[in-house]
């Protein structure tokens, strides 16, 4: 008799112990499934109005980058005839023909040396002054757009902070609120939403801060070649001088 009701215990132990692992398994996979389907959307939009700012920043931020990106590629664009036919056209005493031909190639280099060509009845030095002027306002136009952009890495992951913290104050007021009723879950969910918002102010920033520093080497080298040019050009125009004198008479 003892032994019957031992092994009457130990299956009824075992048919418990099955439907808990039964039931923690089928609360896992649910639990799962669910994580599974969350899409970015709705991970998105549980960062609450703070996510909706993040997102515009992100738009105003690809547009900068493509919008500098196109004009940085046209600016960067070389033309190696340009210094020999301004050497020719002035050699020739036609200052005008060169300032046309500088027009036409509509670039940043080629608007800077139309200055120098127009100035070249100055004085050397003159002319420098002059070329270095228009260059630094063409940089300053190439550069439009690039504080904006680096203001937008600065700021973005300082706001995914503040999402962070005013969730977290969110989900404890919650749960002071909840008294005795305290629920795990309710400061899981409130941790999880608020943790949305600095995931999504990091990414923000740090394709803001790529795209910045990209332009701006990319400025750079535009800024190299525009040197290059105004000391080619000073060169020519000493050359033509021999020494003295005015280019264009």
């Amino acid at each position: 008799m003892i032994s019957f009701t031992v092994a009457a215990m130990a299956a009824t132990a075992a048919e418990v112990a099955a439907d808990t692992l039964s039931t923690a398994s089928e609360a896992v996979a649910t639990t799962v499934e669910a994580a599974e389907s969350l899409s970015i959307i709705e991970l998105a939009m549980k960062g609450g109005w703070i996510m909706v700012v993040l997102a515009l920043l992100s738009i105003v931020g690809v547009y900068i980058f493509f919008e500098r990106f196109s004009v940085l590629r046209g600016a960067m664009k070389k033309n190696p005839d340009l210094l020999d036919r301004i050497h020719d056209n002035l050699k020739e005493n036609d200052a005008k023909s060169a300032m046309n031909y500088c027009a036409g190639q509509n670039s940043p280099v080629s608007r800077i040396l139309a200055k120098g060509i127009k100035d070249s009845n100055l004085d050397t030095a003159s002319i420098r002054q002059a070329l270095e002027n228009n260059a630094g306002l063409e940089i300053a136009m190439l550069e439009k757009g690039l504080p904006v952009l680096s203001t937008i890495a600065a700021v973005a992951p300082m706001l995914g902070f503040l999402g962070t913290v005013t969730g977290m104050v969110q989900a404890f007021w919650q749960m002071s609120n909840a008294g005795n009723n305290i629920d795990v879950s309710l400061l899981a969910g409130g941790i999880y939403e608020a943790m949305v918002t600095t995931v999504g102010g990091l990414i923000v920033g740090i394709m803001a801060i790529f795209a910045y520093n990209y332009l701006v080497t990319k400025v750079d080298k535009v800024q190299n070649m525009m040197e290059a040019n105004i000391i080619s050009f000073l060169e020519i125009v000493t050359e033509l001088r021999g020494g003295n004198g005015s280019v264009v008479k």
